[in-house]
């Protein structure tokens, strides 16, 4: 009897076993995500609007080498065309000034420069016509920013009119109408908040751009003007609607939201919203809105957007904005036509000069000319093709670029600031024959300078030697090449990973 409870208890030991291990393999199995990538799925047309503009801190930072520097870094591995930055009336720029009597006295010595080396560096401007030159503004309203904008409405429209009205013809003398008229030109910077203190705000604002945009389209009508560039996402409907009322001239509307925003601010709602969700909720929202104007074509250009607007490590500098921002192109794909990330650069000084390498800057490109793993991700995302195929996935871009060659980006969003586990994704591949395919990554193990800037101590003034060594850290491993058995694939994706797999077909 003993001997046989004994081998009951065995089988049922062997039986436990065995069932464990049974629902281990399931559970893994579960968790691997199977995507199927047809090369006959639906397909529509993918244009880069996330890389074509990028914005910068303000005017008077591009005369620096440094952010000409990074400026070309960043051309050359996205398809950067425009770049906005604030300020460029600001009185360090010395467009405005009077005379003994009070007449106007305008100067573009340093304008010219600044422009003159966007395009000498292949970048055209996205002129956000800001601020208020002191001697032209009604009130001394110093903005909090280091470098202290005033946001005042000018003292006399009369005067500003013919700043804008100068300003605008200056550049069409010295740079010619055909490559002016391919710029834009945006009336100030989110005048909903503390940037512009007219009162009341909507309706002073609409004043600003009133006489603004009438000035610029004075000077040639070809000339494309427009705006709110509201913070929020905010007075799209009431501004097109007054531009229509008023037969004011626009030619796009531009507005602004970051991933940690508050639903209360952008929606009027109480909702927690992800901030891995709020930056194309904000872009359809205002989408929709011009949808159902009277101006109902308006290209919508999202002047400034990120996962931040708040100095976090944890976010802007770190591998999280890989899977961010793949996950935000494939979101607003088909809701704008173009977005602007904020920023480029880390030369950058709102909250005055920069005190270390690393500290949650907008900036694509640290101090030093220190690729961000944000730099890499976007380089990855350009590599991508100019057609998208639909997939079941919201973890996959599939697209296809002209030569036929397929491009795929699979990511793992998890965070920010604790990675996560890692997860697998299977391609599995129709109607299309493939050998091999080339696997290249971005995530705390390729393409992220923190661990090496912390292996030599974190230093908040890194010298030239250690300066070198972490640009080279920076940099993304070539891809591999990994041979494909059959029609799929596995890809394992840590958190806070991003992968790009380029898969060329079997002829």
């Amino acid at each position: 009897m003993l001997k046989l409870d004994s081998m009951n208890t065995k089988l049922r030991s062997r039986l436990c076993l065995f069932l464990l291990i049974l629902s281990a393999l399931v559970t893994a199995q579960a968790q691997i995500e199977k995507v199927v990538i047809a090369n006959t799925a639906e397909a529509h047309p993918l244009p880069h609007f996330w890389e074509h503009m990028f914005g910068s801190g303000r005017a008077i930072l591009s005369l620096r080498e440094s952010y000409r520097n990074d400026l070309r870094q960043t051309k050359q591995v996205t398809g950067m065309q425009y770049v906005r930055f604030h300020a460029i009336f600001h009185d360090e720029v010395g467009v405005y000034d009077e005379d003994a009597q009070g007449h106007p006295v305008f100067n573009f010595s340093y304008v010219d420069q600044i422009y003159d080396g966007l395009l000498a560096n292949g970048v055209r401007p996205f002129v956000e016509l800001s601020f208020m030159p002191k001697k032209l503004a009604s009130k001394d309203a110093l903005h909090a920013f280091w470098y202290k904008q005033n946001v005042s409405p000018p003292r006399d429209y009369a005067k500003w009119d013919a700043m804008i009205t100068q300003f605008a013809q200056h550049l069409v003398d010295r740079y010619g109408l055909d490559e002016v008229s391919q710029w834009y030109f945006e009336v100030w910077n989110e005048p909903n908040i503390d940037f512009w203190v007219g009162e009341p705000k909507q309706a002073t604002y609409f004043d600003l751009y009133d006489h603004t945009a009438r000035a610029i389209k004075a000077v040639n009508a070809k000339l494309r003007v427009g705006g709110p560039s509201t913070a929020q996402a905010a007075w799209a409907d009431v501004f097109i609607r007054h531009c229509a009322e008023n037969k004011v001239p626009v030619d796009f509307v531009s507005s602004h939201v970051y991933g940690n925003d508050k639903a209360e601010d952008v929606f009027g709602t109480h909702e927690q919203i992800p901030r891995d969700r709020m930056v194309c909720r904000a872009v359809a929202k205002v989408h929709e809105q011009i949808k159902a104007s009277p101006m109902p074509k308006l290209p919508l250009i999202w002047s400034e957007f990120n996962a931040s607007y708040a100095n976090e490590p944890d976010v802007t500098d770190a591998a999280y904005m890989g899977p961010w921002l793949a996950d935000t192109i494939r979101q607003c794909d088909g809701l704008v036509d173009e977005m602007s990330y904020w920023t480029f650069s880390d030369v950058f000084e709102e909250q005055g000069v920069v005190k270390q390498p690393f500290y949650g800057g907008y900036g694509l490109i640290a101090e030093d000319g220190i690729p961000k793993p944000a730099f890499n991700a976007f380089q990855l995302l350009h590599w991508l093709g100019d057609e998208r195929l639909a997939v079941s996935s919201n973890d996959v871009l599939a697209t296809r670029r002209q030569d036929g060659s397929l491009v795929i980006a699979a990511w793992n969003l998890t965070g920010p600031g604790a990675p996560g586990a890692a997860k697998t994704i299977q391609l599995q591949f129709k109607d299309v024959q493939i050998d091999k395919v080339r696997i290249t990554r971005v995530d705390k193990d390729h393409g992220d300078v923190h661990p090496a800037y912390q292996a030599m101590g974190s230093p908040r003034y890194p010298t030239p030697d250690q300066i070198e060594k972490l640009r080279a850290a920076s940099r993304i491993p070539p891809g591999e090449v990994q041979a494909v058995q059959g029609s799929s694939l596995e890809i394992k994706i840590p958190g806070e990973g991003l992968v790009l797999i380029e898969v060329k077909p079997v002829s």
